[in-house]
């Protein structure tokens, strides 16, 4: 069952284009990655598929639903949720705070989301009377990622997990997202370390200048030499 379809978008900001012809799917309980280089169009892509932008052409579903036309909250209200780049904490809050707005949505036990966040990072459980904003690089995305989950969402949206993270950490990250995934939801990671995403993915998509350059499996993707040439731009 297809979870989230982009179904030809083109995307414009003012009169550039920056997503053109756009198909992207992701199924119930999948890993997809979707990679590029700088300005390939992949932080637009995850944008409209939250409904952030919205496309000039095209479709966006989620879960067979046409969403096009609906905004963020309400996508995230069926099931959708985002692990923002640069990981967007609020600072001036506690890590209990921080996770507790992650959880402002959701229908469930919010003790039972807690204890599972806690499962996942137990640093978070130890470190939940403290302000975001004193936590450490790995800290700061654990804490994205847990208040995202912290909606039980069926899609889960991530936009470069690996930016600014020690190497260590940067394994530690996808070993999670890879854990998240294996609890049946739905992932979907924008990167630019293809090795890493396409370790732990399913399928994987290239971007290149807003269109499809390929898509396969990722065991294909990481044999191919046209994902070289797609993704370093030779």
């Amino acid at each position: 069952m297809t979870l989230l379809r982009l179904d030809h978008v083109t995307t414009f900001y003012g009169q550039i284009r920056i997503l053109e012809d756009l198909c992207i799917d992701v199924g119930a309980g999948e890993l997809v990655c979707l990679l590029g280089g700088n300005a390939s169009g992949k932080s637009t892509t995850l944008k409209t598929a939250l409904g952030l932008v919205r496309p000039r052409s095209g479709r966006v579903e989620l879960d067979g639903e046409d969403v096009t036309d609906r905004p963020a909250s309400y996508r995230i209200s069926k099931g959708m949720a985002i692990v923002p780049e640069n990981r967007r904490l609020f600072a001036p809050m506690t890590v209990l705070e921080n996770l507790e707005l992650g959880g402002y949505l959701a229908d469930g036990d919010r003790e039972q989301a807690l204890d599972r966040v806690y499962g996942l990072f137990p640093r978070l459980h130890e470190r939940r009377t403290q302000l975001a904003g004193t936590l450490s690089g790995g800290e700061q995305q654990m804490l994205a990622m847990g208040r995202a989950l912290m909606s039980e969402p069926k899609l889960l949206l991530m936009d470069e997990p690996s930016m600014g993270l020690a190497p260590v950490l940067v394994e530690q990250n996808f070993e999670i997202i890879a854990q998240v995934n294996e609890t049946g939801m739905a992932v979907l990671v924008v990167e630019q370390n293809a090795n890493m995403s396409l370790a732990i993915a399913d399928r994987g998509y290239v971007l290149q200048t807003g269109r499809i350059a390929l898509a396969d499996s990722a065991a294909a993707l990481l044999q191919s030499e046209d994902l070289k040439k797609a993704y370093l731009g030779r």
